[in-house]
Order: structure tokens, then C-alpha cells, then sequence
């Protein structure tokens, strides 16, 4: 079932106080721009739009956007700004969505199970790029792009071109990024050979110093 977010139009000067007046009204500013229309300052639930960016396909979410008492239109959000301390909603963007033409999205990239580089061969896993940008119709935005890393060893690699290539979903990445590896995990030196080589270096740096001196003589 698609979410539904009501909207009611903002009106008069817009500065902090103003902003100020729609946050303790229980509301919080934003703007919604796009399908060749002018931008329009409006006021949202922050409730409703946090349910929506903690939702499986979160920001990528298209829902119904009803600004006043103008019909549903499609929109998903584009950016947000959270209050530094409390972690509050203060105000976002959104974007009017036409669905039959494609947009351009990021989708986070999900590993699956666990790398045999890892349980057998004392590896690490490397999660490099965590995000791919993607073009497709709004409808076909996958949530996520799961990649199953089980069968990957010790210092074998996942490209973009091994992740599933749907054919409604065209991959705008390099297809020779990497996403994940399996590397060695590196040795720190023991303490005692780090103890042990700071006398030898002490003792280099006074057996230089006489030399100096006898050349300046």
C-alpha cells in the first residue's frame, strides 16, 4: 500500500521564526519542486516522514503527496536536514515524480551470508561501496541490491559488474569499482621489537654526532 503524506501550503515571509512557528505547530517546513512546475513552500507531518525514511526503501520511498486540497501527486523525498543535538526533523525536500519517466537513484548494496575468506581463511570483509547509482522507471526502484559473498575468498573481489543486473535497472557506476573484498587482516610489530630497536636507534644518533663535530673542526 503507498504512503500518503498531507501537505498544507505555507504562506508569508519565510525566514527562522516563521520556520520556527510550523515546528511548534507540530509541523515541519519543506519544499516541493519538479515536473516543470514552481516550487512550493509547504508544511509536512514529521511523523510521516520519518515512518517513510525508516522504511525498507527509505528516501528512494515514492508516496502520495496531497499539498491543500490539490489532487494526489507522486513525489519522494530528496534531502533532509535533522536538528545536530536532539536529532529532530527540521526540514526536507521533496520532488514531484512523473512515473513514466526514468529517474535517477542511489540504492544501498546489501552482502549476504558470510565470506569463506573469512569463517576458513582468517580474512576480512571490505565493504568498499555501500551505495550504487542506478537509472530506472520510479516503479522498478529496487530497495536494495543484495550480493551473496558466501563463495568469496581470500583476496578475491566483487565488482559492480558481479552484482545482479536487472534489465529495468541500468547501472551508472563504473563497472569495474569495487564493492567488497576479502583482505588479510595486518600484524601490528610485537611491543619487545619496537622496545628493543628504539636503544639502537638512540645509539646511531650519538655515535653521529662527534662525526659532525669533527668535520666543523
Amino acid at each position: 500500500m503507498s504512503e500518503a503524506v498531507l501537505a498544507s501550503v505555507r504562506e508569508g515571509k519565510f525566514n527562522k521564526n516563521a520556520a520556527r512557528r510550523v515546528r511548534v505547530a507540530g509541523q515541519i517546513p519543506a519544499v516541493v519542486y519538479g515536473a516543470g512546475q514552481e516550487s512550493q513552500a509547504i508544511a509536512v507531518d514529521p511523523k510521516v516522514i520519518t515512518r517513510i525514511l525508516h522504511s525498507e526503501s527509505g528516501h528512494n520511498t515514492i508516496f502520495d503527496l496531497t499539498v491543500g486540497s490539490a489532487a494526489p501527486i507522486k513525489a519522494m523525498i530528496v534531502d533532509w536536514q535533522y536538528e545536530p543535538i536532539k536529532g529532530k526533523l527540521l526540514h526536507i525536500d521533496l520532488k514531484r515524480i512523473a512515473m513514466d519517466k526514468a529517474i535517477r537513484v542511489s540504492v544501498p548494496v546489501m552482502l549476504i551470508g558470510t565470506a569463506t575468506g573469512v569463517k576458513n581463511q582468517g580474512g576480512i570483509l571490505d565493504h568498499i561501496l555501500r551505495e550504487v547509482e542506478v537509472e530506472c522507471l520510479p516503479g522498478d526502484i529496487p530497495s536494495h541490491i543484495d550480493v551473496d559473498v558466501s563463495n568469496l575468498s581470500l583476496h578475491q573481489v566483487i565488482h559492480v559488474s558481479d552484482l545482479p543486473h536487472a534489465g529495468k535497472v541500468k547501472f551508472l557506476e563504473d563497472e569495474g569499482a569495487v564493492v567488497a573484498h576479502v583482505t588479510i587482516v595486518k600484524e601490528e610489530a610485537p611491543v619487545e621489537a619496537v622496545a628493543a630497536a628504539e636503544p639502537e636507534v638512540a645509539k646511531k644518533g650519538k655515535e653521529a654526532a662527534p662525526a659532525a663535530d669533527s668535520a666543523k673542526k
